[in-house]
């Protein structure tokens, strides 16, 4: 049984880490803004979950697994809010998506209120 525990808990440590660096080389190679910011959002909260899962399997019932359920809701909540946040200030900030219509308020001339 703790044979068992132990290579499933490796292999979701080791599941996290490959997403992890599949995430990297897509933050790298994605073409604008917010696709990367997609990306790196998607693995932030994929690879983080996998890798203390594994944790969590490693440290058995413990304070430890608490601690560490602990971090992961809480990175379910800061995670995405991070990235709506980031994204929406780019999209106020001027920064638009590679493909996008220009749309009437893009037209308008800055106020300046």
């Amino acid at each position: 049984m703790a044979m068992a525990v132990d290579l499933l808990s490796w292999a979701l440590i080791i599941a996290g880490s490959l997403f992890m660096v599949i995430g990297a080389v897509g933050v790298i190679r994605l073409p604008d803004f917010y696709a990367r910011l997609h990306g790196a959002g998607l693995t932030d909260t994929m690879a983080a979950t996998l890798i203390v899962a594994g944790l969590m399997l490693q440290g058995g019932w413990s304070l430890v697994s608490l601690k560490l359920f602990l971090m992961l809701f809480l990175l379910y909540f800061t995670s995405p809010t991070a990235s709506h946040a980031l994204a929406n200030a780019a999209f106020h900030a001027g920064l638009r998506p590679k493909g996008s219509a220009q749309t009437e308020l893009d037209r308008r001339p800055p106020s300046n209120s």
